[in-house]
């Protein structure tokens, strides 16, 4: 008989048939035996069923069919896990009067328990048919034995597949989410940041007294940092979800200028820090001049955070041998090597101490800023010096 099977037990006779050696295992073992009919059966504590069936008897079984579980000897195997051989059971003082091969009309028979890797009972590999047959000898019972592992193995191998799969497509899933999360708060942060921004500059322009300007001044230079974070926000997000970085190309002349107007901002940042520039940038440069200026920034707040406080930040920029260089050096620890592997992933920070912030993502989009321009951008790092360097051809 057979019927519409439940999805777990419909699960396993797909598994048995994604096994791409099953059709071979069965022929063999009719052709080695001289059996008419054999199988792969997925046997529980209430259900036979055919997997995979090869049958030159005419016994009528079909993958999905099923026989009632108490008519089987393999409901016997399944509770002592032990295989059953039978060479001829007219012969065979345990078998002659067994109910099985009175009702189903063999005189030899073989089935062994297929074990899964975890040590769970799956079901049998088995083979019948209606004559004597000599099976009953090493050769024979090893090679089922072997069958028998083969399948378990290739079942376990399925299995960890579908789990792996599941858990990449969970964390594909995830990973959507949260890109998509990123894009929409980054939009939607952009409106109440600049509007910060706005009165952060109204009130630099109002005659305030020193208390208030200090404010004033700490609000427009938190909002300047917000709005950095969420380009880096949405940079990412639309290199993950869209097209990658996008760029406006063209002869840029005020290059240095843009550079210079970057130093500033972040000197009102961090009026602490000294910032040492050398620019030799003759001509114009084929770039997207505030892709740019959002690189240099983000390499520039890296080492004004992470360098040394009491030595200067050295930044140098020119064009020379078709080259556009662009360095920013700093003096400080060395980064170690486990982090270089992974300096310019997203969300790698490297180890962050106390009172530096960020979310790892300003080198990562340098990286990429980079890369749209068809240049590179290399780190050197010593004891001495950590030297970021992007280079573009022009």
């Amino acid at each position: 008989m057979s019927g519409k099977l439940a999805p777990n037990l419909q699960a396993d006779l797909d598994a048995i048939n994604q096994i791409p050696v099953i059709s071979s295992i069965l022929e063999v073992i009719c052709r080695t035996t001289g059996m008419g009919f054999a199988a792969v059966a997925r046997v529980t504590e209430k259900k036979w069923i055919a997997c995979a069936v090869l049958d030159n008897i005419q016994f009528g079984l079909v993958p999905g069919g099923e026989l009632k579980l108490e008519t089987t000897i393999c409901h016997e195997i399944r509770q002592t896990q032990e295989a059953v051989i039978i060479d001829h059971v007219e012969m065979d003082d345990r078998f002659r009067t067994h109910h099985t091969p009175l009702m189903y009309g063999f005189q030899s028979y073989i089935s062994m328990p297929i074990i899964r890797k975890d040590g769970t009972f799956f079901g049998t590999l088995c083979a019948i048919d209606p004559n004597p047959a000599k099976l009953n000898t090493p050769e024979v019972v090893n090679m089922f034995k072997l069958y028998a592992d083969l399948i378990s193995f290739h079942l376990q191998a399925i299995e960890q597949i579908a789990l792996t799969e599941e858990k990449l497509l969970e964390e594909r899933q995830i990973a959507v989410l949260r890109e998509q999360f990123i894009a929409i708060l980054g939009h939607d942060l952009r409106n109440p940041v600049t509007a910060v921004s706005n009165v952060g500059q109204l009130m630099m322009r109002m005659p305030l007294d020193d208390r208030l300007k200090r404010l004033a001044s700490i609000l427009q230079d938190s909002s300047m940092r917000m709005k950095s974070l969420i380009e880096n926000l949405l940079d990412f997000a639309r290199g993950r979800l869209g097209d990658g970085v996008t760029l406006a190309l063209s002869h840029t002349l005020s290059l240095e200028k843009t550079l210079n107007h970057v130093i500033s901002e972040l000197r009102l940042a961090l009026p602490e820090r000294e910032i040492i520039t050398e620019f030799n940038i003759n001509g114009t440069v084929f770039c997207d001049g505030t892709r740019v200026a959002q690189l240099f920034s983000n390499l520039l707040s890296n080492a004004l955070v992470h360098g040394s406080k009491d030595t200067p930040v050295r930044v140098s920029a020119c064009n020379a041998d078709g080259k556009f260089t662009l360095s920013v050096a700093n003096a400080g620890e060395q980064i170690p090597a486990a982090a270089m592997e992974r300096l310019f992933h997203p969300f790698s920070r490297g180890e962050v101490k106390q009172g530096q912030q960020g979310l790892g993502l300003g080198l990562y989009i340098a990286s990429e800023i980079a890369k749209a321009h068809g240049g590179t951008i290399g780190v050197v790092s010593t004891p001495d010096e950590t030297r970021f360097t992007f280079q573009l051809a022009v």
